[in-house]
């Protein structure tokens, strides 16, 4: 699976809120195999947003990068399976 130009971040370790660089994400909820539908948050002008199925604060932090999060390790990177032909 190739990774996709919209950020997607992960709640593994159940932290309330998520800051987060920037405004158009999606959330998973968890890694695969436990994540809830893949659903497309946009703030638009607000500087935050709740995740409907995980309920997760994410908060716009405009000093973080689109691969940065706070607390860290919260930006989910795709990789394929051992053995899966590169994308």
């Amino acid at each position: 699976m190739a990774q996709t130009l919209v950020p997607h971040f992960v709640n593994d370790i159940g932290v309330d809120r998520i800051k987060i660089g920037v405004k158009e994400f999606q959330c998973m909820g968890t890694v695969p195999p436990n994540d809830h539908p893949h659903v497309y948050l946009d703030m638009g002008n607000e500087a935050e947003i709740v995740c409907p199925y995980c309920s997760t604060l994410y908060e716009y932090d405009g000093d973080l990068d689109a691969t940065e999060s706070e607390p860290g390790g919260c930006v989910y990177v795709a990789t394929s399976p051992p053995g899966a032909p590169a994308a």
